[in-house]
């Protein structure tokens, strides 16, 4: 009962004129009124960040903002993967042998997620890593290794709730919701990323094109509180057995070692 309950009022509230009027909204001068109080709230660290609070002139700007240079620290192992996100390592584990994982209890197809069997063969019996954003988190991207970009493409239409909520009520939100994929290479192993939208606004805004990425290096950015999902083939990939679930990682955290 729960369950329909929320996936109506998500339905009912999540549309595209729901959405445009929000968008308008964040990049309105009138949103810039309720910058500090939203920094208030959510804490968000004033002395970390790029520009002074009062530079910026609405609150998308101060949502995408960014830090100062140098302000995270990032792992110099050569085979080490660091969290692309400041955010929340919510669950990591096993593919199984169909392509499909467990989060929360719910199933999660990934041949859904990356839009075809044949992407998601690959990563049969590897492993996948699940990273939420919250409002109060930094919201750019980094590529988590050193890697030559494989494929990029983007799939689905409409976002929902990423948060614990959706992850138990929504309807398979990491595997439906608006995403971009990229596909990258690193010593002949390979690791998809996947940048999952978040409710009402879609935007994940690609700013990098290059056919590498070092680690480290920003590639993107949320428009809004969304999920980086990382999948790695099988025995491929091991997670640093000091880091707890669920557990705050910052960019630049080693979250462990491809092999």
């Amino acid at each position: 009962m729960k369950q329909k309950i929320y996936r109506t009022l998500i339905e009912l509230t999540n549309g595209p004129f729901t959405a445009h009027l929000i968008k308008k909204f964040t990049q309105s001068k009138l949103s810039r009124h309720l910058i500090k109080s939203y920094a208030k709230f959510y804490r968000i660290n004033l002395d970390e960040m790029l520009e002074d609070i009062n530079s910026y002139a609405n609150l998308h700007t101060f949502f995408t903002r960014k830090l100062k240079e140098n302000i995270r620290a990032i792992d110099e192992n050569e085979d080490s993967v660091i969290s692309p996100v400041d955010g929340v390592l919510e669950d990591i584990g096993e593919i199984d042998s169909n392509s499909v994982i467990y989060v929360k209890n719910k199933t999660y197809s990934i041949s859904e997620m990356l839009g075809s069997s044949e992407r998601a063969g690959k990563y049969a019996e590897g492993t996948y890593m699940i990273l939420y954003l919250s409002p109060a988190h930094y919201h750019r991207i980094h590529s988590p290794i050193n890697a030559k970009i494989m494929n990029r493409y983007s799939l689905g239409s409409k976002s929902y709730p990423v948060n614990r909520l959706g992850l138990k009520y929504g309807d398979s939100t990491l595997s439906k919701n608006f995403r971009t994929v990229t596909e990258l290479e690193h010593d002949g192993k390979s690791i998809a990323m996947v940048k999952v939208g978040a409710m009402f606004i879609n935007s994940v805004e690609i700013i990098n094109q290059d056919r590498e990425w070092n680690k480290g290096e920003e590639v993107a950015y949320f428009s809004f509180g969304s999920t980086v999902v990382l999948l790695f083939e099988k025995n491929s990939f091991r997670l640093y057995q000091e880091i707890p679930i669920p557990s705050e990682v910052r960019v630049g955290q080693a979250l462990g070692q491809v092999k």
